[in-house]
């Protein structure tokens, strides 16, 4: 049995590092994000994968990731995804390059058996290309998603530094119940800055996996959310990996 807590908008960002135009590949990318706007609420939040690909569901691999900021309006997000230059006292100006949209769709945040699901089907591309491939970003998905208890001991150099973990309320932090990890089975979890989750590639199938339904739309690339819901303008990003599929 399968029971859906949470539904919504997903988005797939990357960006390339700095002075870099042209990606080729992980080594020209910065960063790897993905956005999960619930339905019927105002929240936004941006969730930063660690090693910029989504783990392969069907190897079962790992990934580590980590909320980077919640917001109630768009606007706040587009600050850090815009294109950027800054003077530096050595380099002279330098060029932070625009985030570039790589997938978009439905999700949902499914308890599934005792674990916790995160679940996706994209909208665009409606034929995804190397540019999906590279970051991992499947036609649909799904994941078992764990939350990290900020209480707990890590590794050195591993996640998070304690200062900057989520800050929880008691009333999440009595659900790990001294475990090291708990299941995502309250999105609250995800409302705070610094949430770390573990993700692990379950299926690619998520209707006959989890028994559920997303009912993507068949969009064009001129209805697509990311302009709708994120208010984005279609000169202020690249948009040939969302539309064609293509790197850029």
């Amino acid at each position: 049995m399968s029971r859906i807590l949470e539904q919504g908008e997903i988005f797939f960002f990357y960006q390339p590092r700095v002075g870099v135009e042209e990606v080729r590949g992980l080594g020209d990318v910065a960063r790897f994000s993905f956005i999960l706007k619930p339905d019927r609420k105002r929240r936004y939040r941006r969730v930063i994968v660690g090693r910029k690909r989504l783990p392969e569901p069907d190897h079962h691999e790992r990934e580590w990731a980590f909320v980077y900021e919640v917001v109630d309006d768009p606007e706040k997000l587009k600050e850090d995804l815009e294109r950027r230059e800054y003077e530096t006292n050595t380099r002279g100006t330098r060029v932070e390059p625009e985030a570039r949209p790589v997938g978009e769709g439905r999700y949902a945040i499914v308890d599934h058996e005792g674990h916790t699901h995160l679940a996706y089907v994209l909208e665009l591309p409606r034929e995804p290309g190397p540019a999906q491939a590279t970051f991992g970003v499947r036609p649909e998905a799904s994941f078992v998603m764990a939350i990290r208890n900020p209480e707990a001991a890590t590794p050195p150099g591993r996640g998070l530094p304690p200062h900057a973990r989520a800050q929880y309320p008691p009333e999440l932090m009595e659900r790990f119940r001294g475990r090291r990890f708990a299941p995502v089975d309250d999105p609250r979890f995800l409302d705070q800055p610094g949430a770390e989750v573990v993700l692990i590639g379950a299926a690619e199938d998520v209707e006959d996996e989890l028994g559920i339904e997303l009912d993507p739309e068949h969009l064009e690339l001129d209805a697509a959310a990311v302009f709708r819901t994120l208010r984005f303008r279609p000169d202020e990003i690249p948009v040939d990996p969302l539309e064609r599929g293509e790197l850029r």
